[in-house]
């Protein structure tokens, strides 16, 4: 190969690194914009309410066991003593309903828009309370209805509880002593004799504010949950998904119908492991994420660059026309220009739309360059149009997530098919040689007149 043209492509190599350097730069930038907007939403979480998890009811029922210790002394004698211990037990509901409307709003800070809603829910279920199977001498206390709630800021109004028709009054608690369930919520059963076995039937209406996510967990024997909002991009996410579901664009009707044979939350709550408890999620996610989208376009901005780079070397040893490094620089950071442009429109309009304006204007800027660079109007246009495909076809990458790989993959196919069919005829040998001859000769020759001329 001709020394020439080793010392073009590596040049360009080196000019490549430094575009990617300055990519590298501006997906920084869009990580630091990803982190204000995270920021955003915990300064509105800790204002409003955070995401929302509800577990309960709960049915405990405390108890104090005398228990006699038996000891043998010196000489062989008993030697009986007594201590008590307070403890307590959880029973599970048989069947568990919760009716619920969720009302998404948004709130903002600074540029940043965030999601939060309100659940209106009826809970309703019933409890089958068996014999308690503990012997000695056993003293119940009051058992009473227990709920956790993430967080209990989220409380709009005043919520309404009662058992077997009997209105009873929620009170917020710190903790409890259940197991290693900690109920920030009770209502206490003062009516219910302990350890008797019978039936009691409950009813909640329960208003909750949260931000962005919604948790239920199925505690009871038979769940049954049923969720409606007018949001139209629900994202169903935790253990089980809806046994049935219709998403439109006016929002969304979702039921869950699940088994403790099918959920380990019982045996979670009784066994010191709640973190990860079993449950239903609804997560209100914004139909288009600017910084996703962002992410992903400026990750395809290596191939911009490669494929801009390499069209014009190829141009230079096809149309025997140099291209100077500093010209290949310019190029180069007005394509890392457009998505510095795309990130900060986006901020502020709808992404097609910021998507649109940053590549019309890159598109139409390095056009007008190219048409003097190239010293053809008709080779600049050519750039520009090849850039207006390649700049269509990454939206459509964008926009459809699902058919990424498989469109990219056609893509690449058909540059590198382009590519080939373009310098199928190319000698590579002589067009080196004929490159050099033609640098030689332009030091030499006045350039010819610019387009404008």
């Amino acid at each position: 190969m001709n020394k020439m043209v080793f010392i073009k492509m590596l040049v360009v190599s080196v000019l490549t690194g430094i575009i990617l350097i300055a990519l590298a730069a501006v997906y920084g930038i869009l990580v630091s914009r990803e982190s204000y907007r995270e920021d955003a939403v915990k300064s509105i979480s800790d204002s409003y309410a955070g995401s929302q998890q509800l577990i309960g009811p709960i049915l405990v029922q405390p108890y104090t066991q005398t228990v006699d210790d038996v000891a043998i002394g010196d000489k062989g004698e008993r030697r009986v003593t007594s201590h008590k211990v307070e403890s307590s037990y959880l029973i599970f509901p048989s069947s568990l309903n919760i009716h619920g409307a969720v009302r998404p709003s948004e709130r903002h800070h600074g540029l940043y828009k965030v999601t939060v809603y309100e659940l209106e829910s009826h809970i309703d279920g019933t409890f089958r309370i068996p014999a308690s199977g503990l012997t000695g001498q056993i003293t119940y206390g009051v058992p009473y209805l227990a709920l956790r709630l993430s967080d209990v800021r989220g409380i709009v109004g005043s919520p309404t509880l009662s058992a077997n028709d009997k209105q009873l009054q929620i009170t917020s608690v710190a903790n409890d002593s259940a197991g290693s369930w900690k109920p920030n919520l009770q209502a206490l059963l003062s009516g219910t004799p302990g350890g008797v076995p019978s039936s009691l039937n409950f009813a909640i209406d329960l208003t909750v504010a949260g931000t962005q996510q919604l948790s239920l967990a199925p505690v009871a024997t038979t769940n049954r949950f049923e969720l409606t909002s007018a949001w139209p991009t629900p994202l169903f996410d935790g253990k089980f998904l809806p046994r049935t579901r219709e998403v439109t664009g006016k929002g969304f009707h979702a039921v869950w119908e699940i088994s403790s044979l099918a959920a380990a939350t019982q045996s979670q709550m009784t066994t010191q492991n709640t973190a990860g408890i079993d449950s239903i999620g609804v997560k209100l996610l914004n139909p288009i994420d600017p910084y996703k989208l962002s992410d992903r376009a400026v990750k395809y901005g290596v191939l911009f660059v490669l494929l801009t780079f390499g069209g014009f070397f190829l141009f230079e040893i096809v149309k025997r026309l140099p291209i100077h490094p500093v010209q290949y620089l310019l190029v180069g950071f007005g394509l890392t220009l457009f998505f510095l442009l795309l990130i900060s429109l986006s901020e502020h309009i709808a992404f097609a739309a910021a998507y649109l304006i940053a590549s019309a204007a890159c598109i139409g800027l390095l056009t007008y360059y190219l048409c003097f660079v190239l010293r053809s109007v008709v080779y600049g246009a050519w750039f520009g149009s090849m850039l207006t495909v390649l700049y269509a076809a990454i939206y459509g990458l964008l926009i459809s997530e699902d058919n990424a790989l498989l469109l990219g993959s056609m893509l690449l196919f058909v540059l590198l098919a382009g590519i080939m069919i373009a310098t199928r005829k190319v000698d590579w040998y002589r067009g080196s040689a004929e490159l050099m001859t033609v640098k030689a000769a332009q030091s030499t020759v006045p350039p010819p007149p610019h387009p404008e001329d």
